[in-house]
């Protein structure tokens, strides 16, 4: 019978035909059971099995099918109670799809026969010979129903048959046979069993090993654990304490020699004498024992020598630190102090500053160049105050607090010790850990810290405390009281040039194994990546960046064998990228409306343009650009300074009745706030009413009060620096301030005319002009 060259199609999921072999599967897909009913109505029950791709596909496309299938006959179709059919196919050859005409409500492809191609007889022989050999030894390992095969394999099969029944039975992944129905070369076959075979038994003997080895170390254990209770029961029948007498001697040695206070050493002498009764095999004699380990691993009299070369120590500094001048000179100042009183100053230091700016490797210099011990404790999420005073010995798990844990580590009793992210301390119903700080960085009050562990009053007044923080405003009053702050503020972009240089650099080199005569990166691209690559107030980014262009240039010389890598303005981007930040610049000519303002954010200084329109309205102020209250309210009142002031600068008081003023400071994504923006809002607003011109380089930063003063700003520092990269060449700020121009670098203030105001018509009469 001539069978027709399109079919209905059922796709299986799962599972892959192979033909030689009987194929049974249940179908329960509507579009599946609709191409066996049309095969069985129209087609003398002759259809196509095509495979699906991927198994979880529900509603699969022509796109999800493998273009391999098998041409096959149901020859038995049984109806199951859960309305699903058990169908048996005889499979009849392998076929191609060449098209697919129906796809809906059920497949009907175009196809082709698939005929074996036989390859060379003796290859195939002896592949045959191999596979029987393998099957004969491993077949249990190998194949699903082994004994079966290997009946029909002796009863005189084809090599075509034999090739097929086997590939069938392997115990592989059942998508991984659908190698053996898209193949048409016998022997290409017969080599995909043999590798198959291969790797199932390199499986199997990797699974034995695995079991051994599992199955001797439970051995092993149960080995010891029952030899282990085999001679506890011996010592406790014979009385045996040689062993825990020994214990208690050297416990009672390491005690005197510990040389802590009196009272402290009678109160370990008594606990001794507990544990000496106790029993090892109750809880409590571990608790006491565990509490005796950490009285003697206490430091009650051993100190650390400190350095007296005040010369040596500011080298130290130098070295690690670029900068920070105030900071290393109080760090004399406490050790000057130290060398000439004898005793140690009771000082708590805080630095507090943005994050990267170098607080904690400040701490750390610190502590090396003192020749102290450095010890550090995280406060970062602390909600629990057993965490700083520790647990009472009655709980179970009790533990000391982070203070003696560090005292512990540190080995010494006046260690540098550093609390870091005091700022992130938090509170609940478990107590709160804020208040346990105060007693521990009271200089009146550590000198008798009460550990609940410890029982005992311990002395941490020889400790030198540093913390850090980076919102001082997070710190409870109390705790910042007890503090001498010492405030970071962010790096300049000429500071960053030098820590680049002097540290980041070599640090990176180092730390990748590169020569420094194999990489070389000029101080305009340092400058250029800190401008336009990062955006912080520390150096990390900056850090990161130069490791990645270190990365990058080992590849590039191990890769084209070159012998020298040159970072330059030419070929940075080509390194890491378009840049990624833009700061503003000075607008090109004068305009009205427009002011230069200067902003402090946590990534150091900005120039901020405010624009300010009117149009006919009802007097309404408008503000667009995302701002905070605080700059809504300097907006209002410098509007109603303006409009009470109208006569003296000239304004018709009516542009204030008949028209709105739309105030907008752009980059409205960008939340924007501050008391500084009140002077900048005031000119702009004077530009806009009176028609006149605002000088293009001219920035300036202060809040105004309705009677027209200046009042104080901070951050100045920052804002300087911020109008010298924008091109500025005048920034007017309060007269209060003129006391913080020393702080502003000094290659900044030789470019930079600074102006003192102290009321806005000086504000005006600076930055306002009648025509261009």
């Amino acid at each position: 019978m001539e069978l027709q060259t399109s079919l209905p199609a059922v796709v299986v999921r799962g599972v892959v035909p192979i033909p030689n072999n009987d194929f049974r599967i249940e179908v329960g897909r509507k579009v599946s059971l609709r191409a066996i009913e049309e095969s069985e109505r129209s087609f003398q029950s002759n259809c196509l099995i095509l495979v699906q791709k991927n198994p979880l596909i529900e509603n699969p496309t022509q796109q999800d099918i493998e273009e391999y299938g098998v041409l096959a006959k149901v020859s038995m179709k049984i109806k199951l109670p859960n309305e699903n059919y058990k169908v048996k196919f005889t499979i009849l050859n392998r076929v191609k799809v060449k098209e697919y005409f129906l796809t809906d409500p059920y497949f009907v492809a175009d196809y082709e026969e698939v005929n074996v191609i036989s390859g060379n007889i003796d290859e195939e022989a002896t592949l045959l010979k191999m596979i029987t050999s393998e099957i004969v030894q491993n077949g249990n390992q190998l194949l699903l129903n082994a004994q079966q095969v290997s009946d029909q394999i002796q009863s005189g099969l084809t090599a075509e048959k034999i090739t097929d029944i086997l590939a069938y039975n392997l115990r592989i992944n059942e998508m991984e046979k659908y190698k053996y129905l898209a193949e048409s070369n016998l022997n290409k076959r017969l080599r995909f069993i043999l590798e198959d075979i291969q790797r199932l038994k390199m499986i199997a003997d990797l699974e034995q090993r695995i079991n051994d080895d599992v199955k001797k170390a439970i051995d092993e254990n149960q080995k010891e654990y029952y030899l282990r209770e085999k001679m506890r029961a011996i010592q406790n029948e014979l009385g045996d304490k040689a062993k825990k007498e020994e214990e208690i001697d050297e416990l009672r040695n390491q005690i005197k020699k510990a040389k802590m206070p009196k009272n402290i050493e009678e109160k370990a002498l008594q606990e001794l004498s507990r544990y000496q009764s106790t029993p090892s095999a109750m809880a409590e004699s571990q608790i006491i024992k565990t509490y005796l380990d950490f009285l003697v691993a206490l430091p009650w009299k051993k100190a650390s020598k400190d350095s007296k070369d005040l010369q040596r120590v500011q080298e130290a500094l130098d070295k690690n630190h670029y900068g920070l001048e105030k900071v290393k000179e109080r760090i004399i100042e406490y050790l000057a102090v130290k060398i000439m009183t004898g005793r140690n100053p009771q000082t708590i230091l805080c630095f507090a500053g943005p994050p990267g700016v170098g607080k904690t490797s400040l701490a750390i210099s610190i502590a090396e160049a003192l020749g102290r011990k450095f010890v550090k404790q995280s406060l970062g999420g602390v909600k629990d105050e057993s965490e700083i005073r520790g647990h009472r010995r009655t709980y179970v798990g009790a533990m000391p607090g982070r203070i003696l844990k560090g005292m512990k580590d540190a080995g010494t009793i006046n260690p540098v010790f550093l609390l870091d992210e005091i700022d992130k301390m938090a509170s609940d119903y478990r107590g709160d850990p804020a208040s346990a700080m105060l007693e521990v960085l009271d200089p009146e009050q550590n000198t008798k810290f009460s550990d609940h562990y410890l029982e005992e009053p311990y002395d941490l007044s020889q400790v030198l405390f540093i913390t850090t923080a980076n919102y001082l405003e997070n710190v409870p009053a109390p705790l910042r009281d007890r503090m001498e702050i010492v405030e970071l503020s962010s790096y300049t972009e000429f500071e960053k040039l030098q820590i680049a240089k002097s540290h980041l650099l070599q640090k990176q080199l180092d730390a990748h194994g590169l020569d420094r005569n194999k990489f070389s990166i000029d101080d305009d691209t340092i400058y250029y990546i800190i401008r336009h690559y990062t955006r912080e107030a520390g150096v990390r980014e900056l850090n990161r960046i130069i490791g990645s262009l270190i990365r990058k240039a080992i590849k590039e010389i191990l890769i084209e064998k070159i012998d020298r890598i040159d970072i330059n303005l030419s070929n940075i981007e080509s390194y890491i990228g378009k840049p990624r930040f833009t700061h503003n610049l000075v607008d090109d000519k004068e305009q009205i409306g427009v002011v230069n303002g200067l902003a402090y954010t946590a990534f150091g200084g900005d120039t901020l343009s405010i624009e300010v329109t009117f149009y006919k309205g009802k007097g309404q102020l408008v503000l667009t650009g995302k701002l905070g209250d605080v700059m809504k309210e300097s907006a209002m009142t410098a509007l109603s300074f303006l409009k009470s002031h109208a006569s003296e600068y000239n304004i018709n008081p009516k542009i204030f009745e008949e028209n709105d003023f739309h105030v907008h400071v752009p980059e409205g994504a960008v939340p924007k706030d501050g008391p500084s923006a009140g002077v900048t809002l005031a000119t702009a607003i004077l530009s806009a009413a009176t028609n006149q011109y605002v000088r293009k380089d001219v920035g300036m930063t202060g809040e105004i009060t309705l009677r027209g003063y200046v009042l104080p700003i901070g951050g100045l520092k920052e804002k300087a620096i911020a109008a010298h990269r924008s091109g500025l060449k005048t920034i007017l700020i309060p007269k209060e301030n003129a006391r913080d121009i020393e702080d502003i670098p000094e290659e900044v203030r030789k470019e930079l005319k600074i102006i003192p105001v102290e009321t806005v018509k000086e504000v005006f009469n600076e930055a306002i002009i009648s025509s261009i």
